[in-house]
């Protein structure tokens, strides 16, 4: 699994809280680190980052994590586990498109679509979900393309759209399956008044070897968007992206510098590797 490119969520001082949570509901989990500002933890391989980033923002149900079980007593033991204190969106019920479905709320309110299913051998079992509604709504397809043309090796696996006549416009998505460099996702139009629409609560970390790698995604993905702070860009469909040098962590937690490095982060949009290498360096002040 490529774990370059995963999600962030945003919470007001409690991510080591919602990542012992998640711990403890899904299996083969584990947490990776455990800084006040940011919580990395893997659940079934999937590597997610907690940033404590305090009150500004709220995690909404426009970006939410897809998981697919094969066994009816796991998807309902972790049904049962996420709604403690959350809410159910779409109760655990037969739909179309699944013998047994449900869409969580847990307490943190992150969201979460639980399926059961059969996973293709080598497939992964958690997939971040895009939804576009709102003045947003049929423009998936656009955005799948978009970003698959942006990031190497990608590729549309499946892409599944309203014919004349049913529930949406034509050519809207009912669901499309996609990769970004072997990363999957899934995108989907919602008519209606959800009242939400994609916010920094949940975004998409990109990690990057290079400058120029840095370069090439910050330029594409701000075309019509917008550029923000520490990495941040929000492109022209208003998902957030967090495009950072993998070296990051490091710098911050092993050069004996770190509040340096992070001091030049904060006067940063575009992250510029090399000036953070140098605040690394730079001699300790008595």
């Amino acid at each position: 699994m490529n774990n370059n490119i995963f999600p962030c969520l945003w919470f007001d001082g409690n991510a080591k809280s919602a990542a012992d949570f998640y711990c403890q509901v899904f299996s083969n989990s584990k947490i990776i680190t455990d800084t006040p500002m940011v919580v990395q933890f893997e659940i079934e391989g999937k590597k997610i980052m907690g940033l404590n980033g305090g009150p500004y923002f709220k995690i909404n149900p426009s970006i939410s994590l897809f998981i697919t079980y094969e066994t009816n007593e796991e998807l309902e033991r972790v049904h049962d586990k996420l709604l403690e204190g959350g809410s159910s969106l779409m109760p655990l019920d037969k739909y179309p498109w699944s013998e047994k479905y449900a869409w969580v709320a847990d307490k943190f309110g992150m969201t979460w679509q639980l399926m059961l299913g059969k996973l293709p051998a080598g497939a992964q079992k958690i997939t971040t979900s895009l939804l576009f509604v709102g003045d947003l709504c049929g423009k998936a397809q656009d955005a799948i393309k978009h970003y698959t043309s942006i990031f190497p090796n990608s590729t549309i696996h499946h892409l599944e759209t309203y014919k004349a006549g049913e529930e949406q416009p034509e050519g809207n998505v009912k669901f499309g399956h996609f990769s970004l460099n072997n990363e999957t996702f899934a995108a989907m139009d919602g008519t209606g008044d959800h009242g939400f629409i994609f916010n920094e609560g949940v975004s998409i970390m990109v990690e990057v070897d290079t400058q120029e790698e840095i370069d090439m995604f910050w330029n594409k993905l701000s075309e019509g968007g917008a550029e923000s702070r520490c990495g941040w860009v929000k492109d022209k469909f208003s998902v957030s992206w967090q495009i950072v040098p993998k070296v990051l962590s490091s710098l911050v937690t092993s050069s004996g510098n770190g509040q340096k490095v992070m001091a030049a982060l904060m006067q940063m949009g575009k992250i510029d590797i090399q000036t953070l290498v140098d605040a690394s360096r730079e001699p300790a002040t008595v």
